[in-house]
Parts: C-alpha cells; structure tokens; sequence
C-alpha cells in the first residue's frame, strides 16, 4: 500500500469511528474523530459533512455551517452539504432564534463574571427553551444549579445534557461533583438526625433532642425554681404591674412602625427591581440590533468571499473586478477557515489587480482627472499601504491636493514621511507638507490683516 493509499485508509477509518460515536450520541468524541479524519485527507466530504452535522446536534450551528460552506467549496455538484445550507437558511426565523441565543449565552457569562448569577440564571432558561439542542447553555446552567445548592435542578439539567452528548467531559465532570454534593448533604442530614431522639406514642412518632447533663441536673432543681419563681412572680406583679402596661403598648407601637417600615422597604425593592429590568431589556434591544447588523454583514462577507473563490478557480475572472469584491468583505466577521481563505485569495489576486489600478490612477493623475484618480488610488492602498515604497500613499496624497482636499493630502503626505522616510518619496512629501502649511499660515494672516 502505498502513502497516498495509507493516508486515505487512515482518513476513512477515523470518519467510520466518529459515525460509530455519534450514532450513540457520543458527540464529543465523533467531533475529535472525525477532525482527526480531516487531517488526513481535508477533502473528505462525507467526514466534513458529518462533523457539521454533529455541531448542529449540539447547537453550534455557525460551526456546521462553516464545515458545509467548505465541503460545497471542495464539490460544488452532487453534495448534500448543499441541501444542508438551504435547509437552514430556508427557516429565517429559527436562525435569528438561534443567534439571538448565542448572543444571550455570551451575555450570561459576563453576567456570571460580575457575580449576577441570578440574572444569568433566568437568561438562561430562555436560551435553553428557544434553543433546546444548545449542550453549552445547558452546561453552564447546571453549573450555576451547583454553584447556588439547587442540586436537583442541576441533575434535571446534566440528564438533558447527558442526552445531548452521552459522553461531554464537562458534563461527566458536573455529575460527579452533584454525586459528591449530594452525598456530603446526606451525610450532614443524617448526622442532625442522630442528634435527637426518636419514639412512638401511639400511632405518632415523637422526635426530640437528646438530654444533655445540664438538662439532666435542671430536672432535679425543677421543684426548687418553681418556689422562686412563685416569688419573683409576686414581686414583678407588685412593683412593675403599672410601668409593664406602658412598656408593653410602647413596644406595640414600635412593632407597628416596624411594620410599616418594612412595607416601604419592599415596595422600593420592588420598584427598584423593576427598573433593573427595563433598563437590561433596552440594553438587550440595543444589543440585538446591533448583532442583527453584524449577523448580516457575517453573511454578506461569506457570500462574496464563496462567488470569488467561485470565479477564481473557475480560470476565468478580471482581477480588478475580484479585488473590488474582496474589498468589500470584513476579515473580521470570517471564522478561521475563512479568514484562510480570504489570506489566500488576496494574496493572490491583489499584486495584479494593485498594479492595474497604480497605472488607472496614474494616468488619471497626469491627466487632470483627480477624482477618478483617488478613487483608483484609494483602492491600491486599501489593498498594500506600502504599494511601492510609499508611492501609492504619496500619489493619492497629490490627487487630494490637486482636487483642493489640503486635509487629506497632508494626512497621506505624513504617512509617507513617517512610515517610508527612506524612500525617495520622503523628501517631496515632506516639501508638500511645508508648501501646504505655508498657504495654510499665508492665509490665515491674509484674514488677520484685512480684519485690522
């Protein structure tokens, strides 16, 4: 057998372990299989295609999507991964659901950060309920059951996470510290219940403390404080009968103050917690919308980044035209696979395309037309800054100029002076700077005078 045999046998043992494991829920070891199973041959569809089918039973569904984006790259014809994509983003509702509970699950751990259990707690059962197949929310959830004693609940919680993923290390880990928990409370219990005593009367069972040898020696001396009692009693009655009258509505008074007291108390609690309230439902509508933005430009920068990897390999494309799409996708909002690909496509599309617009903006420049100029020109340092040591910079710093813009010209003449002082730019951009400055000075004390 050959090595590229051995790879591709290696590849497709590890795909058939992890549908082995997820076929029994076994969901974290089909994920270290079947990323095992990419290694060896990265253009095993059925492996990537089961590993996104796998982060979608856990609810990681923006993984899922990003191993079908890859796997329709791999074979564009005949893959379900295809079917997979659409069927998801055929349902709009029940992905922004989904966003929106990613979004609240992240909100809970800065809740969880500032010690707001509570809250994280309640934002939590809404995440679990609008997303019930989500193993991370129900994880953390009976994380916070264990760290407040509710260990009930926390079972509750880690049975549905346990079926989710029947062997997570992180849940096994959670039901072995409940099991731990729960045991030390029996313990304890059973240990306040040996202290008392226990009998029947009849058919009632009567518990009561032990007697201690204080209580024991009380019981003798019993008869003898009944006597003293009896006169202290006498005395009281005597002496105290008219002040314990005043002294008892005194006390009833207070008792009522303290009454009222707490009623106020409450009621700004009340008013207090719901005014939290409010304020954290503008906050999540603030928030909402603007992951709803971010959402959209996510999907708007995988749509460009798939019709230029589509156009690039296709042999038949227009560098300009590519470089124009790539421009318009923020890097940021790519996962790492698509962060990759788009390194790979601008590291192959942009040095043409840099020089065909250096020479568009050239011509533009020469020729008077500096609007077209800094146009092309803006897109050559938006692509490579450093284009030419410094002449892209400098030569849209001249068409600034020329179109009458001193802000930005001096603007992109300082980034040359700065960042290419040994290029043989650096001197004409720094006369620029001095000749721009002087009509600005020359200007100002024109105003001065004639003000005078």
């Amino acid at each position: 057998m050959d090595y590229a045999k051995k790879i591709v046998y290696q590849s497709n043992y590890w795909y058939n372990d992890g549908l082995r494991k997820a076929q029994i829920r076994d969901m974290s070891g089909a994920v270290k299989s079947l990323k095992i199973s990419l290694q060896f041959n990265r253009e095993n569809i059925a492996a990537r295609n089961l590993l996104g089918l796998v982060y979608y039973g856990i609810g990681e569904v923006a993984e899922a999507l990003v191993e079908w984006i890859i796997s329709k790259n791999l074979r564009p014809r005949d893959n379900i991964a295809d079917y997979y994509i659409k069927k998801v983003q055929a349902s709009a509702n029940e992905l922004e659901t989904i966003n929106q509970a990613v979004k609240k699950y992240n909100q809970c751990l800065g809740y969880c950060r500032q010690n707001g259990e509570d809250l994280a707690i309640i934002q939590l059962k809404q995440v679990i309920t609008s997303h019930p197949s989500f193993l991370k929310a129900h994880q953390l959830l009976a994380l916070l059951y264990l760290h407040t004693e509710q260990y009930s609940r926390a079972r509750q919680i880690l049975r549905i996470a346990r079926r989710l993923d029947t062997a997570n290390e992180i849940t096994l880990r959670y039901m072995h510290e409940l099991t731990v928990r729960r045991g030390k409370s029996r313990r304890a219990g059973k240990k306040k219940k040996e202290d008392a005593v226990e009998y029947s009367m009849g058919n009632e069972t009567i518990i009561q403390p032990r007697h201690s040898a204080v209580k024991e020696m009380a019981s003798h001396l019993a008869v003898a404080n009944i006597f003293i009692g009896a006169a202290i009693g006498a005395a009281i009655i005597w002496f105290l009968v008219a002040p314990a009258v005043d002294q008892f509505r005194s006390e009833r008074l207070n008792s009522q103050m303290r009454e009222y007291s707490e009623q106020i108390d409450t009621l700004e609690a009340q008013i207090s917690a719901q005014t939290r309230t409010l304020d954290n439902y503008r906050a999540q509508s603030e928030s909402a919308e603007a992951d709803a933005q971010k959402a959209a430009g996510t999907s708007d920068s995988y749509e460009n980044l798939i019709s230029v990897m589509e156009q690039y390999r296709s042999g038949s494309y227009e560098s300009n035209a590519l470089a124009d799409s790539l421009l318009n996708i923020t890097r940021d909002n790519l996962g790492d696979n698509g962060k990759a690909q788009y390194d790979e496509l601008t590291g192959a599309i942009y040095p043409r395309a840099c020089e065909n617009r250096m020479s568009e903006g050239q011509e533009a420049l020469n020729a008077g037309n500096y609007e077209n100029a800094i146009e092309a020109l803006s897109k050559v340092v938006r692509m490579d800054a450093g284009y030419g040591e410094g002449e892209a910079l400098f030569r849209l710093a001249e068409a600034y100029r020329g179109n009458g813009d001193n802000e930005n010209a001096s603007a992109y003449f300082q980034r040359v002076v700065d960042e290419y002082g040994d290029s043989r730019y650096a001197q004409d951009a720094a006369d620029n700077l001095a000749a721009i400055s002087g009509t600005s000075d020359s200007s100002s004390g024109t105003g001065d005078s004639s003000g005078e």
